[in-house]
């Protein structure tokens, strides 16, 4: 960061916007780029006023149209800093636009440097090409490692080993440098020592203070997902992907996939059990709050998002139900100004183009709705389609049902349980056995195959109410995507291949 914003500088640009959340971080690095350079440096805030920070003299300059009127004065070779300054785009003043738009100017001939720090970019139309945006990125280990040692010291802690110091360090990675200091001493407050699982809760609650994401802990394995054995299988194959081995090895770093197929068939399951099968974090991002009122927001929003995953990387990102987020982007000009579009045109340029080892998992229940780009090879390894369960994975979904609510499988006849929830998904089984429970429990008794049958006579599957758009998905997935399970005709060939 101060070496890009020192060339920038010493390159004679006139305006910089800086976003980044962490003030006081990136106005030290400011302050850097200024006595490396030996530059002056003023700040400049609404309820400060102008400030030499070398000196710390205080210019009381509560307006925003005079601290531009105050730059003409400043000594040749100066960097201002203006604080929160986008907040008077909001609603711009044409007059304050205008004058901004000549103070860049004149300061190009004087070595001055106008430099808006802010949380999110808000730029006009009239002063996109007159800035050039920096986004700051969340501090990464070294600088981590800075704040760990300043409270170790402050609080009088030893410094740990170095493999305690590695897992600390990995659980404050996509925290502000503000974030991870006081995770670090609320460590110590509550632990009498720096500790890697409570810094790991203190980053999943930061982590979802916007909403857009949240961090979960995952405790699904392959071992919940009933069937979708090539799904599972194509996985395992990538269970080191991200290690040093595959990269020695030339392995290229792995996108993601694509779960697409009908609700309740394992898809949010199986996104989950992802990160158990690779060993990293797993982010779910909701689409849908990606979007906001504000001019820019949404882009920000997005963003946030990738500079968040590619902080904490090597972390799954789970989109889940993609198309309720991106369904409307090809119609957006005539209804959002372009917002989706713009923000579904960063999102996919980032699949394509992205290094940092983010495994991308989206799922969704209706492609019809996504745009056919979205759906290209290229941004995904692998799109997998999800069909009801078949009969054998029928029953080993009653099988881990079953044992799931602390019943003995044994006491249940699985393969005619299996033939008669011809058409159920696995959440409508899970929900079957749960519902069997609730009757046995009002009668006292345990639930058995019987109490499960006096269910399914009343239950009407997801199959029958939406016969229809299940068929259209079907033939949609023939040639386009890949079956999750392997299919009767691949299995009669294998035995024969035998």
């Amino acid at each position: 960061m101060r070496d890009q914003i020192s060339h920038y500088i010493r390159a004679g640009y006139s305006g910089l916007y800086l976003v980044s959340h962490e003030e006081q971080r990136v106005e030290a690095e400011i302050k850097a780029v200024a006595t490396g350079l030996q530059h002056g440096l003023f700040a400049w805030s609404i309820t400060e006023g102008l400030i030499d920070i070398k000196k710390g003299t205080v210019r009381e300059c509560n307006d925003p149209m005079e601290v531009l009127n105050a730059v003409t004065e400043l000594p040749d070779d100066s960097i201002l800093l203006l604080r929160d300054f986008h907040q008077f785009f909001d609603d711009p003043n044409p007059v304050l636009i205008r004058r901004l738009k000549d103070q860049l100017r004149e300061s190009r001939t004087t070595g001055k440097t106008l430099v808006v720090l802010g949380c999110r970019i808000n730029l006009p139309p009239e002063l996109e090409r007159e800035f050039t945006v920096i986004d700051i990125a969340l501090p990464g280990s070294d600088e981590l490692n800075t704040v760990l040692k300043g409270i170790a010291e402050s609080r009088e802690q030893p410094m740990p080993k170095p493999e305690t110091i590695a897992e600390l360090l990995d659980a404050a990675r996509g925290m502000t440098t503000t974030e991870a200091e006081n995770a670090f001493a609320l460590s110590v407050v509550e632990y009498g020592e720096l500790n890697a699982t409570l810094i790991a809760r203190e980053k999943a609650q930061a982590v979802k203070k916007n909403g857009i994401l949240e961090l979960i802990e995952a405790k699904e394995t392959l071992e919940d997902i009933g069937g979708l054995d090539q799904l599972k299988d194509w996985l395992l194959k990538r269970k080191e992907a991200f290690s040093p081995r595959a990269r020695k090895y030339g392995l290229p770093m792995p996108k993601g996939l694509m779960i697409m197929g009908i609700s309740g068939t394992g898809k949010s399951l199986t996104a989950k059990a992802t990160s158990a099968v690779l060993g990293v974090p797993l982010l779910k991002l909701d689409a849908g709050r990606i979007f906001a009122g504000l001019v820019g927001q949404s882009e920000s929003n997005l963003r946030s998002v990738i500079q968040t995953a590619e902080a904490i990387a090597p972390v799954v990102l789970w989109i889940d139900e993609l198309e309720k987020g991106f369904s409307g982007s090809k119609s957006s000009g005539a209804t959002d100004g372009g917002t989706s579009a713009r923000v579904f045109g960063s999102l996919i340029s980032w699949l394509q183009e992205k290094t940092a080892p983010v495994f991308v998992v989206a799922t969704a229940n209706d492609v019809s709705q996504l745009p056919p780009e979205m759906l290209r090879k290229g941004r995904w390894d692998e799109l997998f389609f999800v069909d009801l369960p078949n009969r054998d994975e029928r029953e080993m979904i009653w099988g881990i049902q079953i044992a799931k609510h602390g019943r003995d499988t044994r006491q249940f006849d699985l393969a005619q349980l299996s033939k008669s929830t011809d058409g159920l998904t696995g959440a409508e089984i899970e929900q079957v056995f749960i519902d069997a429970m609730y009757r046995a429990f009002a009668e006292e008794e345990e639930p058995s195959d019987f109490t499960v049958g006096e269910v399914l006579v009343d239950f009407v599957p997801l199959s029958k109410l939406m016969a229809e758009q299940i068929t259209g998905l079907r033939q949609w997935a023939k040639g386009r995507a890949r079956n999750a399970t392997t299919q009767p005709s691949e299995r009669k060939l294998r035995r024969i291949a035998a």
